[in-house]
């Protein structure tokens, strides 16, 4: 029995030591790629605090793959890739091009030409700078970046990995995803009767303080969504919420003033995580649909309230990092 334990024991440090040398070598290629993981549209969300003035800076990660350390001064050429939105526009969506995403242009952003990355260092990042002041997220903006070839190093050939498609969505205190639930859609006259309701309802940036969403149940994949785009300013003051549209077609008209709340909640079994939740009570007004109806209008009161929730990790610095999208 004491020679096969120590039989077993021989086998096992030759074996150790076979696997060992295994990662001596490289078992990979040193590709370059950017870490830019996707989402359900195959595009990248990046989150940027919405600032009037000045550059909000976003730092987006290049590494070097393979199962040892870099041994390259890497000099990274980048550029912005309108082909490969073009054709991913092309594939998704075909013929809607009202979803298309929409090339961000130069003057909301600057990108260096070249990332370093020195010798024995696998990863680097590339501050991208943003200026987003008076941007229309009516339209779905993208970023379009990809690793261009060059002699010292071979970009990644798989697919989302030496292209980035950036979805650049511009943050404030009061935008984002609200539960939509609470907020009820009646035909104007019928306020007893069955309610149309959406699961969310999506809020875009318009500066600090406003922002906006799509009236009744109208959403970005509905073609004339500009028609029916409702403004809301947030008074930190009086905690009001004033409604406007600048579009007379659509007869918008409040019924009552609006007010919000803001509720920071420790979570119980995470005390470093913090449930903030933005409220919007007493939503009530009247908008026409006149466009879904051939020569015809159809009449709406929406009535209700609608909630986010951020989670808030106050052990991390960066704003856009702390909340968890």
């Amino acid at each position: 029995m004491k020679k096969i334990a120590a039989l077993l024991s021989i086998l096992f440090v030759f074996g150790s030591i076979a696997c060992n040398k295994d990662w001596v070598s490289e078992q990979f290629t040193h590709y370059v790629s950017f870490k830019a993981p996707v989402n359900g549209d195959n595009v990248t969300p990046i989150y940027i605090r919405y600032k009037p003035d000045g550059v909000v800076n976003y730092q987006l990660p290049v590494i070097v793959s393979g199962s040892t350390n870099n041994d390259n001064n890497l000099l990274v050429h980048l550029g912005v890739d309108p082909d490969t939105l073009r054709t991913f526009n092309d594939a998704n969506f075909q013929n809607r091009t009202d979803l298309y995403y929409k090339e961000l242009t130069s003057q909301y952003f600057t990108i260096p030409d070249t990332v370093s990355i020195p010798k024995g260092i696998n990863t680097n990042n590339i501050n991208i700078g943003f200026s987003l002041k008076d941007i229309d997220l009516v339209d779905k903006w993208v970023l379009p970046l990809t690793i261009k070839p060059s002699n010292g190093y071979t970009p990644n050939p798989r697919r989302n990995y030496s292209k980035a498609l950036l979805r650049v969505i511009p943050f404030n205190d009061y935008s984002g995803t609200y539960s939509g639930t609470a907020l009820k859609v009646y035909l104007r006259g019928e306020e007893g009767g069955a309610a149309i309701v959406s699961s969310e309802v999506q809020v875009y940036v318009v500066d600090e303080n406003t922002v906006f969403f799509y009236a009744g149940t109208v959403d970005e994949n509905k073609t004339d969504r500009r028609n029916y785009k409702i403004v809301a300013h947030f008074n930190d003051q009086t905690r009001e919420v004033t409604l406007s549209s600048d579009n007379p077609a659509m007869n918008f008209n409040v019924n009552q003033k609006i007010y919000y709340s803001v509720e920071d909640v420790k979570d119980e079994l995470q005390p470093y995580l913090v449930h903030r939740y933005v409220t919007i009570n007493n939503i009530d007004y009247n908008f026409t649909d006149y466009t879904s109806v051939t020569n015809g209008t159809i009449d709406y009161t929406v009535r209700g309230s609608l909630i986010m929730e951020r989670k808030l990790n106050t052990q991390i610095p960066d704003e856009d990092q702390a909340i968890q999208w």
